[in-house]
């Protein structure tokens, strides 16, 4: 899949100092350290909706460090995804009833459009995950060929789903730093399926879902059907970045159980004790002091902005101005500061 157009960007000596970050597993702000080449694996968007101030924020911040990256000499290898099979999609498309395979497309270039308004540095690798079956296939055949990954018995309720077993790595919980109860809810309010029939724990993680009618399947060893989220990001940065790449990032949401879970499957498969070195996370963005949700109805859309001609250069600068990892409010305020600055 093609990424965007890159902006202009500044000759630089390469002589900046070395970027330090804040890692979430640690919690403790590191060198980066790379090598010659810095690898960099930010988690994308759904192509289900218009990019919002959530999403921007998130992609300025990483858009920021790769900056610096090559202030301080680093050739960067950079590589997002886009999830383009999942429920989230699967449901807008069933409700405004069109294909789920046009409005991923649809919502994609719309991305893509709003990345290159404000101004963010592509990706070298723009993945989607559709793109990407036969790596998840060969992924989910090696955790099972392990031991770390079971199928459900058909008998439950006719589908043999597969599962990754949550504890196959002896340090499961280090990315996030998430106690049993934090995990058990987070994974129910963001994605998971606790309460799913035949699975061993709770806490495994969907690695391949069988075909249900009406669903949008791929073949496989075990029979049709389509992966399961985190292991869509698993396959993708360990088969372009390898194992030990230097950033991993994205939203504070992702920290579990979607980065926690990417880096066990990786790390389960290979036998490697690491993911990625660092873990890193932008922080949240409100409107006027509420969370902006889609449940709320109050997301704050760049397109929107946009078309009611604000300059993309002032969303940038407004969302710069808090940190990175402070949850933090969009207002008129903001933007009325961004324009006097």
């Amino acid at each position: 899949m093609h990424s965007w157009s890159a902006p202009a960007v500044p000759a630089v000596p390469g002589e900046a100092a070395a970027l330090r970050l804040f890692d979430t597993a640690s919690g403790e702000v590191l060198p980066v350290d790379a090598g010659p080449v810095a690898r960099m694996y930010v988690c994308g968007i759904t192509p289900y909706d218009t990019t919002h101030l959530g999403h921007a924020a998130t992609y300025l911040a990483f858009d920021l460090a790769y900056r610096q990256l090559l202030d301080a000499g680093h050739e960067v290898h950079y590589v997002q995804n886009t999830t383009d099979v999942d429920d989230p999609l699967f449901e807008r498309a069933e409700r405004d009833g069109v294909d789920w395979r046009e409005l991923g497309a649809i919502e994609t270039d719309r991305f893509r459009s709003d990345m290159e308004a404000l101004r963010v540095l592509p990706p070298r690798d723009y993945v989607a995950a559709t793109e990407t079956i036969d790596e998840v296939v060969e992924m989910v055949a090696e955790l099972l060929d392990r031991g770390h990954a079971y199928r459900i018995d058909e008998v439950v309720d006719g589908h043999a789903d597969i599962y990754y077993r949550h504890r196959a790595t002896d340090d499961f919980g280090y990315e996030s730093g998430y106690d049993d109860a934090a995990m058990a809810a987070a994974f129910a309010e963001r994605g998971g399926d606790p309460d799913r029939a035949g699975k061993e724990h709770p806490l495994d993680a969907l690695l391949w879902r069988m075909e249900r009618p009406g669903e949008p399947s791929w073949p496989s060893p075990w029979g049709a059907g389509r992966p399961g989220w985190h292991i869509e990001c698993s396959a993708i940065a360990r088969n372009r970045l390898g194992m030990g790449f230097d950033i991993q990032g994205g939203g504070s949401d992702l920290a579990f159980p979607h980065h926690e879970f990417s880096a066990a499957h990786a790390e389960a498969a290979t036998g490697d004790a690491r993911f990625a070195r660092l873990y890193v996370h932008a922080a949240m963005i409100g409107l006027d002091g509420v969370k902006m949700s889609k449940s709320l109805g109050n997301l704050v859309r760049v397109q929107q902005l946009r078309e009611q001609g604000v300059d993309p250069a002032l969303i940038r600068l407004g969302l710069f101005a808090g940190h990175y990892r402070t949850d933090r409010s969009w207002s008129d305020g903001v933007l009325a500061d961004a324009r006097d600055r």
